[in-house]
C-alpha cells in the first residue's frame, strides 16, 4: 500500500540535498589552492637592534634614549620605527641611566638589554646586542641608533628588503655615503662582533668586506643626521 508524503518526508529529502550540496562544496574547497601567506609570514625573520646606550656626553650628560621627541622618548619612537619596517624582534640595548629608561620608556615589545660597557663606546653595544639575539629562527640583524629620528620605517622596509641570504651585508647610503641602517645576514654576526671596538662600531668590519656589501639609496626618503650636541636638538622640533 502507497504511503502519502508528509511534511516530514519533505524536511528529510531537503536535509539529503543540503548534506549533498556540502559535501560537494568542500570537495571543491579542498581543490582549491592554498592562500599564500603574506610575504611578512613568508620571508627572512629580521631582528632589529637598537643602540641606545649613549650617555650623551656632548649634550651635557642627558642619555640620548631620554631625550624628547614628539611627546614621548626617542628611544619609543626609534624602537617603533623597527617594528613598523617589519623587524622582528626587536632588541634595544641600554647603557646610560638604564634604570632610568627603564622606569620611564615604554618601548613596547621589544627586549631591553643591558650593555654594564657601554662609556667604552658603541662598539661595546653593538657586541651585547649581537650575543643577546636568537641564532635559532633569526636570519639577519637590522641595527640602527637611536639618535637619528629622520630615519623612519620606509628606510628600515627598504633596507630590510635586501636580505637575500645570511651571508646578505647591505646599508643605507645617502647620496652614496653609506650610513645606517645596516643589515647583517646571520653569518656575519661573530666577525662584527669580533671587530667592533670602542665608537667603531661595524665600521671595521664593514670596510674589510666592502665588496660584498650592498649600498642601497634612502636619501630620498631619510635624513641620516644624528644629535650629538646642544646645536643638534633643533632636529627633535
Amino acid at each position: 500500500m502507497t504511503r502519502e508524503p508528509t511534511p516530514a518526508d519533505g524536511r528529510h529529502t531537503a536535509d539529503a540535498h543540503r548534506h549533498i550540496a556540502d559535501a560537494h562544496r568542500h570537495t571543491a574547497d579542498a581543490r582549491q589552492p592554498a592562500t599564500a601567506a603574506s610575504p611578512d609570514t613568508a620571508g627572512p625573520r629580521v631582528a632589529g637592534l637598537l643602540l641606545a646606550a649613549g650617555g650623551g656626553r656632548r649634550l651635557g650628560g642627558r642619555p640620548k634614549a631620554l631625550l624628547p621627541y614628539r611627546g614621548r622618548p626617542l628611544v619609543e619612537h626609534a624602537a617603533d620605527v623597527l617594528r613598523r619596517g617589519g623587524c622582528d624582534p626587536v632588541y634595544v640595548v641600554l647603557g646610560a641611566a638604564r634604570d632610568r629608561v627603564r622606569e620611564t620608556a615604554r618601548p613596547a615589545g621589544c627586549v631591553l638589554v643591558d650593555n654594564p660597557d657601554w662609556e667604552q663606546g658603541m662598539g661595546t653595544s653593538l657586541r651585547t646586542g649581537l650575543a643577546a639575539l636568537p641564532r635559532d629562527g633569526v636570519d639577519a640583524a637590522l641595527v640602527s641608533l637611536v639618535d637619528q629620528p629622520g630615519i623612519g620605517a620606509q628606510a628600515v622596509a627598504r633596507i630590510r628588503a635586501a636580505y637575500r641570504s645570511p651571508t646578505t651585508l647591505a646599508a643605507a647610503a645617502y647620496e652614496g655615503r653609506r650610513g645606517h641602517p645596516v643589515l647583517l645576514g646571520a653569518a656575519h654576526w661573530e666577525g662584527v662582533a669580533r671587530s667592533a671596538r670602542e665608537d667603531a662600531g661595524a665600521r671595521t668590519y664593514l670596510r674589510a668586506h666592502r665588496t660584498a656589501l650592498t649600498l642601497v639609496e634612502c636619501a630620498d626618503l631619510a635624513d641620516p643626521a644624528d644629535i650629538d650636541t646642544p646645536e643638534d636638538l633643533h632636529r627633535l622640533n
